[in-house]
Formats: structure tokens, sequence, C-alpha cells
């Protein structure tokens, strides 16, 4: 008998919108901010511990005392690449090389975007404005 009434039972989706419950939500969300904030605190100190010495040496601007180390540094990549002892790099000094120069390149290219005010540009072909050509220039 039992599966006889689960055999003709149907099961239907209930496709009507519900009002939705924020005071629940914002019930809930309320609850839990301080002990979300507390792990996150907690978690926090020791990775801010490891990241802050290195903040304040890698993140501070250029001074003009550094300048004559960047031309030596810079003396000694355009020597490399005179005599060819690039290619004596490890594959580890290589990589670091390569992602160094692909991030001032890219660099680069978000300050021409920002410059410009956006990726995509309209250039209009007459002055009748009646031929329009998009194009994305980078």
């Amino acid at each position: 008998m039992r599966e006889q009434s689960h055999s003709t039972r149907e099961s239907r989706i209930d496709l009507t919108p519900k009002p939705a419950n924020h005071g629940h939500f914002v019930h809930n969300l309320a609850e839990k901010a301080p002990v979300l904030a507390n792990t996150a605190v907690t978690y926090s100190k020791p990775q801010l511990a490891i990241f802050l010495p290195y903040a304040k040496v890698e993140l501070l601007s250029p001074t003009p005392a550094k300048i004559p180390t960047a031309t030596q540094n810079l003396k000694k990549i355009v020597s490399s690449a005179q005599t060819g002892s690039f290619k004596q790099l490890t594959g580890k000094e290589a990589l670091l090389n390569g992602l160094a120069a692909t991030e001032v390149w890219m660099w680069f290219y978000v300050g021409e975007i920002i410059g410009k005010g956006g990726i995509l540009v309209i250039m209009f072909e007459d002055q009748s404005l009646t031929s329009v050509s998009f194009g994305f220039i980078i």
C-alpha cells in the first residue's frame, strides 16, 4: 500500500515567485559578522607579519640615490645583449627576467589605455559621420 501511494504521487516544481525574506539574511549577517571579522583578523595577522617588512622595502618610491644602481643594471643588460652572455642564464633566471619584462610591458599598455580613456575607439572616416568603423587600438 505504501509503494502504491508513492508511485501515484506527482512531483511538481512550484515556479511562482516568492517574496524575498531579506530580514532573515540581514539578521544572520549581523549575528555572524563579528565572528567572521575575528576569524579574518586571526588569519591575517601572521600573513601581514610576513608581508609588511617586504612591502616597506619593495613598495618605496625610488630615490635619487638609486639612480646609479639603475643605470648600472641597465648597462649590464645592454652588455649581455651585445656579448650574448644572456644565453648562459639558467631557466629560472630567464623566466624571472621574462616575467619582469612582461610586467613592464603590461604596465605600459595600462597607462596607454588610461591615457586614451578606454580600449574601444570609434573612428569617423569622413565628416558626414555616415561611415563609422570600430577598432581596438592597443
